[in-house]
This record gives structure tokens, sequence and C-alpha cells, in this order.
């Protein structure tokens, strides 16, 4: 039975014991991920989940009993006793967290839970976001790769992103150093937006180097999470943020991956949970190359240019990109003028709608006539 999912906006960020609940849930240490959310199926709320734990303490299963089919004695055991003080600490400091304006904390089961997310096999029971949580609703293409990447790849993962993202796809990675920062950098670049899935608190930021990255992700895409606030960067961590990143998409690209990468977990949770898995291919002597040329014999499917990857995904260069006419173009670029600005305050200035404004820009964009700037902002290079 599946968690009953709900227009109606959920209670998890509105009071301290509700939340709590959820926290403790999903955080009580000896339970895990699996068992959580087999409990949270068969019981339907955390909170009856504990009511459920009492009871199996309280009284001896009779044989058949389903409850006790459903859950252990130890697991009972843990879950049975009141909420602990440091849960409660927890669910305080994320509700003044979430009192932040773009601060979101999203439960498995509630509308605005990633709807591919929730059919893997272990869904996070809470999701962190900060940013705009619409871009969790839609289509999705994971884009990972080495830390260390080359130029060329960095390159590469940052034309392929551009073009995901003009054809309205969300780019999904790990804000990690190399590949992934580049495939942000690329998403950022296209009305499809990106989301960094990251391994640590959503109120830490890792690498360090990336803490501007990050800024921008959450003022024009958002950064995500399943760990509690406060959480420091693990090496255990990122295997388990990389099923999200797996989990969030339609498909996976891997562009320049070790033969020990992490981007290999990420490609084999895709191809685990039923997902496409391309591999862009290097060459032969490149240690960079190893784990991709890996992926292509176990399955993956080679892509050597973004066009190729849009084909096969059955979506449209160009569809993110409507062209201008001359007219539109003159009266658009005389309103942009030479000095930077924003795309809202521009469509203020012309009393057009933010959305029309944003495909408006990016036929410019496309044109070589407008430069996207950091921040979002908008340059005019050239122009009648």
């Amino acid at each position: 039975m599946a968690v009953q999912d709900t227009d109606t906006p959920t209670p998890a960020c509105q009071d301290v014991e509700s939340l709590a609940a959820w926290l403790r849930l999903a955080n009580t240490p000896g339970v895990g991920r699996h068992a959580a959310h087999a409990l949270l199926q068969q019981y339907q709320s955390p909170q009856a989940v504990f009511s459920a734990a009492r009871l199996r303490l309280a009284t001896p299963p009779a044989d058949g009993d389903a409850d006790a089919r459903a859950m252990s004695l130890q697991a009972a055991r843990l879950l049975a006793g009141p909420t602990p003080e440091r849960i409660r600490a927890l669910a305080q400091a994320t509700l003044a967290w979430c009192a932040q304006p773009g601060n979101h904390v999203i439960v498995l089961g509630q509308a605005a839970y990633p709807p591919s997310l929730q059919h893997i096999a272990d869904p996070p029971l809470l999701l962190y976001a900060k940013g705009d949580p619409a871009l969790l609703q839609r289509p999705a293409v994971a884009l990972v790769g080495a830390r260390n990447a080359t130029l060329q790849g960095m390159a590469n993962a940052r034309q392929f992103a551009r073009a995901l993202s003009e054809a309205g796809q969300v780019v999904v990675s790990g804000l990690a150093l190399g590949i992934d920062a580049a495939a942000h950098e690329g998403g950022l670049q296209g009305p499809g937006g990106t989301v960094a899935v990251i391994g640590t608190g959503i109120d830490r930021i890792y690498p360090p180097r990336n803490a501007d990255l990050a800024r921008r992700i959450a003022a024009a895409g958002c950064l995500l999470s399943e760990f509690p606030l406060a959480t420091q960067a693990r090496p255990q961590h990122f295997p388990i943020r990389n099923r999200i990143i797996a989990g969030m998409a339609r498909a996976t690209l891997v562009v320049e991956a070790a033969a020990k990468s992490g981007s290999l977990i990420t490609a084999r949770a895709a191809l685990d949970g039923g997902r496409d898995v391309y591999v862009v291919p290097g060459s032969v002597h490149a240690p960079q190359s190893v784990g991709c040329h890996e992926l292509i014999r176990a399955g993956g499917r080679l892509v050597a240019t973004p066009e190729h990857l849009l084909e096969d995904l059955g979506l449209d260069p160009g569809g993110a990109a409507p062209a201008m006419d001359d007219a539109a173009a003159h009266w658009l670029l005389a309103a942009l003028g030479h000095d930077p600005i924003g795309a809202d305050e521009l469509a203020t200035r012309l009393q057009l709608a933010p959305s029309a404004m944003q495909a408006s820009l990016l036929a410019l964009e496309l044109a070589g006539v407008v430069e996207r700037l950091p921040g979002g902002a908008f340059q005019r290079l050239k122009g009648p």
C-alpha cells in the first residue's frame, strides 16, 4: 500500500509535533531507510507507526498477526518511547529554517514530492528544498561525471546541460567539482533550470569552492537534500545522495568517469531503476574515460553530441526557443539597452509576463545578440 498522495498542504512545517514525528521516523538509529519506508507504507503516517510500536510491545502478537510481520520487536523497542529531545530540538530548528523565504520541507506523499522519486526502492521520507520547488515536478535528466575533469569534459558537460535545459529538461546533478559544477552552469543557461542534490544538510555547502554556484542555484534553481540541518559532509553520504539524483531523472548522462567514480554508483542506480543511461565516450588511454567505457559495455548508450541525446529522448532541440520576428527583436533590444538587467525587471518595464520574457530573451541569446550573466541578469551584445 502506497502512502496516500494529497493536494492539501502537509502539516510537516506547521507545528513541532508533526514535524518531529517525520524527523524521528527518518532518523532513528537502528531502523534504517528501507525499514522506515516499509513501516510508513504499512501504517500510512509516522504517528501511526509509533502507536503501532507501543501496541506491539504492550500486546504479544497472535500467530499470523500482520502487525508482527510488519514491525520487528527490535524496531518496536526503538520507536515506542517518547520523542527524544534531540529530535524535538531538530524540529524546532527546522521550523525556524522553513520560516525563511525559499525554504521548504517536503514529505513523502505530499503533492510537491518529486513524482519519479517516490517509485525508487527507498525514497527519502523528507526532503529539504531551497529555491523553486516547482522544478521538482518537471521532467529531468541527470548529468554526472568526474570531479577531476578535463577542460574538454567540462565543456562537454556544459554543452549537453544547456541543450537539455533549452529543450525544457531540468538538469539534475550533485554540486561536486568538475562535471557536476559544469552541468549546473549549463542548466542555469536555459529555461529548464537545474537542481543540485547535496550530500550535507541543506544549510551546509560542500565543497566550499562551489558556494557561489550554490547561491545562484538557490536563486534560480533548487538545492535539495534529505539530510537533517547541520549535517556535515561524510564519505558515506554521497552514495546515498546519488540514488536521489538517479531517481529524480528519466535518464542519466555520464560525462567522464574514472574506474571507481561515484558517478558509476549513480549510473547503476539508474540502470537498477529501469532508467536509461547515456555515456559520452573518450580516449581509451584517458583514466577519466575508463568508467564511461565500462558503462557502455554494461548497457549504457553511447552519445557523441547533444543532438543525439535529445533525439533519443524524443526532445525537440528548438522547442524551448521560439523564433522572434525582426520587429519584436528590435523592440526588446531597445528596452534592454546596453547595461545588465534582470528578466523580471525587464518584464516589468515592458509589462510582459516573466515566462514570456524568458522565452524571448532565450531566442535572442541563441542568436548571439544577448548574453546571460551570472545571477540571472542579461546584457545586450549587439543588435539593431
